[in-house]
Formats: C-alpha cells, sequence, structure tokens
C-alpha cells in the first residue's frame, strides 16, 4: 500500500509544483506586458490590430481543437481570448506633455514647479523649453504663459525658506517658478541649465560698439 501511494503522491506534487511554476511564470510575464499594451492602447491602429489578432487566435483556439483533437482546455482559453478581443475597451486619445512638445517644436520637457499667474493663483506647471519660445503648460497641458527665449536676459536659481525658486528676468517682469519637498533643488537646477543651454550669448563687447557706430 505504502509502496503504491508514495508515487502518486509524489506524482500529485510534482504536477502542483510544475502548475504552481507555471502560474507565477504565467502572472510574471502578465506584468510585464501590463505596460507595453497600455501603451499600445495610445495608437489606435496598433491597439485595432491587436484586438484583431487576438480575436482571431482566440477562434483559432475554440474551433481547432474540436476539429483536429479533442481539447476542452483550449477550447476555453479560445472562446476567453475571443471574448476578451470583443470586450477590450477603444484605443486612448489621451494628449501627454511629450505629444504636445512634439505639436508645439519643443526640445524638452521639464517641471516647472508652481508658478503665479496674472489672476495671482500660483498653478503647478511643465515647462516645454524649445529654441524660440518656452511654453509653461497647466495640469490640462493648457498653455498658460509663453516666453520668448529672445527675451529672457537671465535666469538663476536660489534657495528660500519655502524650497527652491527659479527666476527668469525678461523685460519688465520676473517669472518666478517655484518648487517645494525633497527634490525641489535638483528640479531647480535642471530646469535653470535647461533654460540657459537655449538662450543666446550676449554680442561681444567690440561687436556690440560696432553695431551702435553704425
Amino acid at each position: 500500500m505504502d509502496s503504491t501511494a508514495n508515487p502518486a503522491a509524489s506524482q500529485t506534487a510534482n504536477a502542483l509544483a510544475r502548475l504552481q511554476k507555471m502560474l507565477i511564470g504565467a502572472l510574471f510575464a502578465g506584468v510585464l506586458l501590463v505596460p507595453k499594451i497600455l501603451n499600445l492602447r495610445r495608437d489606435e491602429r496598433s491597439w485595432t490590430v491587436f484586438r484583431v489578432l487576438l480575436g482571431i487566435a482566440g477562434a483559432g483556439f475554440v474551433i481547432l481543437p474540436l476539429a483536429f483533437w479533442n481539447s476542452w482546455l483550449a477550447a476555453i482559453a479560445g472562446l476567453a481570448m475571443f471574448l476578451t478581443a470583443a470586450l477590450l475597451p477603444p484605443a486612448l486619445t489621451i494628449v501627454t506633455a511629450d505629444d504636445k512638445a512634439r505639436e508645439l517644436g519643443a526640445l524638452v520637457v521639464v517641471n516647472g514647479g508652481k508658478t503665479r499667474m496674472s489672476n495671482g493663483v500660483s498653478v503647478p506647471v511643465r515647462l516645454l523649453v524649445g529654441t524660440e519660445n518656452i511654453w509653461a503648460l497647466d495640469a490640462h497641458l493648457q498653455t498658460r504663459l509663453i516666453i520668448p527665449v529672445a527675451e529672457v536676459s537671465s535666469v538663476y536659481s536660489e534657495e528660500t525658506e519655502a524650497g527652491w525658486v527659479v527666476r527668469l528676468r525678461r523685460p519688465n517682469t520676473v517669472e518666478e517658478f517655484a518648487y517645494r519637498g525633497v527634490f525641489a533643488e535638483h528640479f531647480a537646477k535642471v530646469t535653470e541649465s535647461t533654460i540657459r543651454s537655449v538662450m543666446r550669448p550676449g554680442l561681444p563687447i567690440q561687436e556690440k560698439a560696432r553695431a551702435a557706430r553704425a
């Protein structure tokens, strides 16, 4: 009895161990695929192709096992795939900051902290830095401020009692971008260096003198 029971128990344990490994592997693969699927959903054409292929594969798993071999598990899996393809939501049409940067021709997107609007309200913004303009966009990616790069005479960051601030000077005004939290200094320095990288250097003194005489 024991000699008969032990092999059966061993086979059951081995089967359970293999099943556990398969489930863990499938779960890990699913975790890795989720970000890719979410990114795929942002492209309407790719998302439609993915849904069609998933539906065709699911239909194949339903029909082929019943036609050539008796495998109800494969048929059930195929039916689940087909239903998933049919019930998947449509592609996302969300516009991201990178999409907006490409639309405006900006080179870099940086954290702009909070800036004070003309109505006195401070709002968090992202700065889209280009060679000609700097755009400040709010959380809804609406343009709240446009700063021509040619007007920027200086930009510098400094520590304050509340955190860090980047001050951007242009004719008759100074734009301030305030940062709070652990990474305030990092964000402020990145913003300062990014804006400096697109600023045009001033003319040398001799060239300024020649231009004045002309």
